[in-house]
């Protein structure tokens, strides 16, 4: 028997809440990889890690708030705990592999093509193990072209928001990125959502695991919270909320002191735009003959 699915029993609030909760990791994670691009190497693993989580916690609470609002008429659904917060680990290292190619090599040419495949594929994954979570009196099936079209749509979502990170164009440009990118998450969401069919089974036995009430807390606190620090971070770093590069200057670096810099700098300044003074010829200091 077909069951009737229903992705939207609360309306729009939870596909709204859910698109800005992965606009909100999108921006945070996006501006870690900027920040990361514009540190020294011993500070770089750092921030990577921290938009790799972000990005990672943002899609991961987007998918499930989302599913809050996912119904199939004639039988209840229930979740898998361990299994869900399995897709949260998949999300974050996938994610996180795909960050790190982009910080270390570029956001340009083959890392950029191989970061942004990745993490695509890290939050296609995500979204179909979460799913597999799902314990209900049914099976579901899915329409592999539907599905291969999501995992592109993720896979192109990740690839421009990681180009647009590596642009470092300042706040309101990685603002906007994020904003495309959870559009674009929100959107292999659905996408792959109607690539589903439940087949019910039609059968009287309860489905096993978790119900989403009791995982709303546990699902929810915790990367809303670690969404929250991250943002605090990036509040309260400067450089990361203006794009600006963090070099040092000259008479700065190591090994060429800044005094004996200065010095030198304006001594060439000074021999540059000094006039030259025109050669006197003077006259004999012999006396002369009256």
């Amino acid at each position: 028997m077909q069951g009737t699915v229903d992705g939207f029993s609360y309306g729009l609030v939870t596909p709204l809440v859910a698109y800005l909760m992965a606009c909100l990791g999108g921006a945070l994670g996006l501006r870690c990889t900027t920040r990361s691009m514009l540190v020294a190497q011993s500070w770089r693993p750092g921030w990577l890690a921290l938009g790799s989580a972000a990005i990672g916690s943002g899609i991961w609470t987007m998918h499930f708030i989302a599913m809050m609002g996912f119904t199939v008429h004639g039988t209840p659904i229930h979740y898998d705990k361990s299994m869900t917060f399995a897709s949260l680990a998949v999300a974050i290292v996938m994610v996180g592999i795909g960050i790190f190619i982009v910080g270390y090599r570029g956001a340009r040419g083959t890392a950029l093509f191989t970061g942004g495949t990745i993490t695509g594929l890290g939050i296609a994954s995500m979204h179909y193990l979460g799913m597999a979570s799902m314990r209900l009196d049914g099976k579901l099936e899915y329409n592999t072209f539907t599905v291969g079209a999501s995992v592109v749509i993720a896979m192109g979502a990740a690839t421009a928001a990681l180009w647009a990170a590596g642009q470092v164009r300042g706040f309101l440009w990685s603002v906007g990125a994020s904003l495309v990118m959870g559009l674009a998450v929100s959107g292999m969401h659905y996408t792959g959502m109607a690539a589903l069919s439940v087949h019910l089974h039609g059968t009287a036995e309860p489905a096993t695991g978790e119900s989403p009430a009791a995982l709303l807390a546990p699902m929810l606190v915790g990367p809303l919270a670690f969404l929250l620090l991250a943002g605090v971070v990036v509040m309260f770093d400067p450089l990361m909320v203006m794009g600006k590069p963090t070099v040092a200057p000259v008479e700065h670096r190591p090994g060429i002191p800044a005094h004996t810099h200065t010095t030198v700098q304006h001594s060439a300044h000074r021999l540059r735009f000094r006039p030259r003074r025109p050669v006197e010829h003077r006259g004999s200091r012999t006396p002369q003959n009256r």
